[in-house]
């Protein structure tokens, strides 16, 4: 979460900068030094700390340093991605995006224990298995209409998580059984 923290209020230092001063830039040598490059090297620096150093008050150093380094990097994605345009929609995109996966990753992370023991007693009732029966056939449907890349894929991908939800269930009844 320290990291996470950091990477957004990096973020958010970076891009609020950007925009009060948009002329403040470091020339070096004739060249615009970005601060995605500072921000390779704070990040760099923190998960060297991060693996070298086994120490609890170093770690939170080192998840501030990647998480700040990430930030610099993240607001400079679009003109990385684009090849020149800071303002790009993508950097927002992928933002977004990014965060929301992190959030979702930490609280699956945190309640890990509790989300196992609910989804053990989803299995072994009935509704597994009309879940997972619903999700196989609106997947397919999918599947056979679409010809686009990311809808089968993520219909693909709903198909094997019905499959596991049939197999969970059927698994549980076969213990239950014995």
């Amino acid at each position: 979460m320290t990291a996470l923290s950091s990477f957004v209020l990096s973020f958010a230092i970076a891009r609020a900068l950007t925009t009060l001063s948009p002329g403040t830039v470091l020339i070096g040598g004739g060249y615009h030094i970005h601060h995605f490059w500072f921000g390779i090297l704070i990040l760099a620096v923190g998960g060297w700390l991060g693996i070298t150093i086994e120490n609890e008050r170093i770690n939170r150093i080192a998840a501030i340093l990647f998480g700040a380094g990430g930030g610099l990097i993240g607001d400079e994605v679009g003109l990385l991605l684009t090849f020149g345009e800071y303002w790009s929609e993508v950097t927002y995109t992928v933002i977004i995006v990014f965060l929301g996966v992190v959030s979702i990753l930490s609280l699956l992370n945190r309640y890990r224990n509790a989300i196992a023991a609910e989804f053990a007693e989803f299995l072994s009732r009935n509704a597994s298995i009309y879940v997972g029966v619903f999700l196989m056939v609106v997947s397919a449907a999918f599947i056979l209409e679409s010809d686009n890349f990311i809808v089968e894929t993520v219909s693909e991908v709903t198909v094997i998580v019905s499959l596991a939800l049939i197999l969970g269930y059927l698994v549980q009844v076969a213990r239950r059984k014995h």
